[in-house]
């Protein structure tokens, strides 16, 4: 399977109308990949809270969606166009997602995702943006791909249910900053290891909304080794890896036949 992840710099001195225009190329120039996958919330800035109801668009029908989906056509490949701010409704009181895009070779939405976790501690995207409820999975020809996004990676217990729900490979678009860069790395690795599962993790690159983006787009096989990671500029990364290695890692190594489930709730700390 060749898989490519497009780290993005997120200009704001571009508009997202240009951006969209210079991505939907940067797409289309992939043919021949299995799978392009681009970061979390590029037409805008994932920390560009306040832009989001301007820039809000529909799944079915909005500029982006439109966009990526004659760039997955034209191209020939599986999309993952990273995420939009969703306007669930036609009103200016619908509630916003941070929804991932799938699309499949012939340009049809295949799955979307509402991010789970919300950033901000009640401030930014936590604030103007709704949860999603749903874990979401999506049949590719070579592999079950499980979708999270960015903050969700600090959340092991829903990787834990992808896993579940059959994923082998785990796509996270992301707009993460520089100074956690750290953490990053080590959470990326910790999900492949846990999940048994490659992820590819897809982050943007430049400054917006005056937060540095760390960068370092990666691609992580079910033993935690690092196969590609790019630097911290717009970069086009591509690597060829072998899907059926995630049945061989879990045969071999079957830490996850030997979960224990339901184990009883702890006793409440009693006064010493």
């Amino acid at each position: 399977m060749r898989a490519t992840l497009l780290q993005i710099d997120v200009d704001p001195s571009e508009t997202p109308a240009d951006r969209r225009a210079r991505v939907a190329s940067a797409v289309r120039a992939q043919a021949g990949a299995d799978l392009v996958v681009l970061p979390e919330l590029w037409p805008v800035g994932a920390f560009a809270a306040d832009s989001f109801a301007a820039e809000a668009e529909r799944v079915d029908g909005g500029p982006t969606a439109v966009a990526m989906a004659a760039a997955a056509r034209e191209a020939g490949v599986w999309l993952h166009a990273g995420s939009i701010v969703e306007r669930d409704g036609d009103g200016p009181d619908a509630p916003l997602y941070n929804t991932s895009l799938l699309y499949s070779p012939d340009g049809v939405l295949r799955a979307a995702y509402r991010k789970i976790h919300t950033f901000g501690f009640d401030e930014g995207e936590a604030a103007v943006m709704a949860a999603g409820e749903r874990i979401v999975t999506a049949e590719l020809p070579a592999a079950v791909a499980g979708l999270a996004t960015c903050y969700d990676l600090r959340f092991p217990e829903q990787f834990r249910l992808l896993v579940d729900a059959g994923a082998e490979l785990l796509v996270l678009p992301a707009g993460w900053p520089a100074r956690r860069r750290e953490h990053w790395g080590v959470l990326v690795r910790a999900r492949a290891v846990e999940s048994q599962a490659y992820v590819l993790a897809c982050g943007t690159a430049g400054t917006h909304a005056g937060v540095e983006q760390a960068g370092h787009s990666m691609v992580v096989d079910p033993w935690g080794v690092v196969l590609a990671e790019a630097g911290a500029g717009e970069q086009v990364l591509t690597v060829e890896f072998d899907p059926g290695a995630v049945a061989a890692t879990r045969t071999d190594f079957p830490v996850l036949r030997d979960r224990v489930l339901g184990l009883p709730t702890p006793p409440p700390p009693t006064d010493r």
